[in-house]
């Protein structure tokens, strides 16, 4: 069969000023069927070659805009949470420099007692003014790296380094007196030392996450000196201060009296302080220590008699007495305190918890509960 094409409509009947649409093209017989695929490929080739399209351009523009944003966030963080802890030092320093009463929301006068024991000075520096330094410069660093305009040529890589140093050696500083406050003030509550210590771990956390886990193991050497060089400078400038007994403490004069215990025993609890007594274990104690009170009140008035009781301060307390030798040789810090089988239990306990340090048959245990 004879192969042919056939044009319509003819280019001659067509205006020939414009095209409305472009002519067709009917292909018939085997010369042309392999034309036809060839030209569909190369269609088909160039379509692969065209440029990528722009919303992807525009999604790789927007993700360096958020990064950046994220960048500028995380310091503005730091110099928002900078200059609140600048403020709260700030007013502390005025109290200390003053001698002023501090406004404790929680805990009452507890937090002039800290305030103004020897805790409070770091090497005859008031430890408020080295937090106020601290803060203010963090939150001086968080404006200059988010504005990008560091002071005397430093480099934004170095900027960001000293940030991640100074909040280092403020949240190691703030778990230094935290394990303070814990030990040496027991049953004290302070919530301007509590504010100050969320705040340091705080920009301590946006300073790490800033760095990445990339760049911290670089780091890790520094905050380590950091940490290290912190905590034998508290250690060293505390060595020396003895337990803290705060102005206001000093100042009152008491006279030793005794308690009455108003509840009655019951057949455990007499087995148990004298299960007590067998075995050694001694209760320290003082004379206006309500907790020592509660602690007798759960025994009862026959047992409270049964217990190995020992009162630290048997002639009064006021300045210039000191703790009866007993209770100072076995270290005790607060009241009461247990001493059973070598083990030394602080505050006040339960009967049960005191049968099981002290191995109380299990039988009797299991009724106490």
């Amino acid at each position: 069969m004879a192969s042919f094409v056939n044009i319509s409509p003819s280019p001659l009947l067509l205006p020939r000023t414009r095209h409305l649409s472009p002519p067709r093209f009917s292909f018939s017989g085997p010369q042309f069927k392999n034309y036809w695929v060839r030209g569909v490929g190369m269609l088909r080739f160039k379509c692969s070659l065209e440029p990528r399209p722009d919303n992807e351009l525009e999604a790789e523009t927007s993700a360096s805009s958020s990064s950046s944003s994220s960048s500028i966030s995380t310091y503005s963080w730091c110099a928002g949470l900078g200059g609140l802890g600048f403020l709260e030092t700030a007013y502390l320093t005025y109290l200390k420099l003053t001698n002023s009463d501090a406004f404790c929301p929680i805990g009452g006068g507890s937090c002039g007692d800290i305030l103004n024991s020897d805790y409070a000075v770091v090497f005859g520096v008031p430890l408020p003014l080295i937090g106020m330094v601290a803060y203010g410069l963090v939150a001086t660093l968080g404006l200059k790296l988010a504005g990008k305009n560091l002071p005397f040529g430093i480099s934004e890589s170095s900027g960001r380094l000293i940030l991640l140093g100074s909040t280092t050696s403020m949240a190691v500083s703030s778990a230094y007196f935290l394990y303070i406050l814990s030990t040496k003030f027991a049953g004290v509550s302070c919530s301007y030392c509590l504010m100050s210590a969320l705040l340091s771990f705080s920009l301590f956390f946006i300073a790490v996450k800033d760095f990445g886990l990339q760049e911290i193991p670089r780091a890790v050497g520094l905050q380590l000196c950091i940490a290290c060089l912190v905590v034998a400078t508290l250690s060293t400038s505390y060595s020396s201060t003895s337990q803290p007994v705060s102005t206001s403490l000093t100042e009152i004069d008491l006279q030793p009296f005794t308690t009455e215990i108003t509840t009655q025993s019951n057949p455990l609890a007499v087995s148990l302080a004298r299960h007590l007594q067998s075995i050694g274990a001694k209760m320290y104690g003082a004379f206006w220590c309500s907790h020592c009170l509660e602690q007798k009140q759960m025994f009862g008035r026959e047992a409270a008699k049964l217990l190995d009781y020992v009162e630290c301060f048997p002639e009064g307390y006021r300045k210039g007495i000191k703790m009866a030798k007993a209770c100072a040789d076995a270290k005790i810090e607060g009241f009461p305190t247990w001493v059973i089988n070598g083990q030394v239990l602080s505050g006040e306990l339960e009967l049960s918890e005191l049968a099981q340090v002290s191995g109380f048959k299990a039988e009797e245990f299991s009724q106490l509960n």
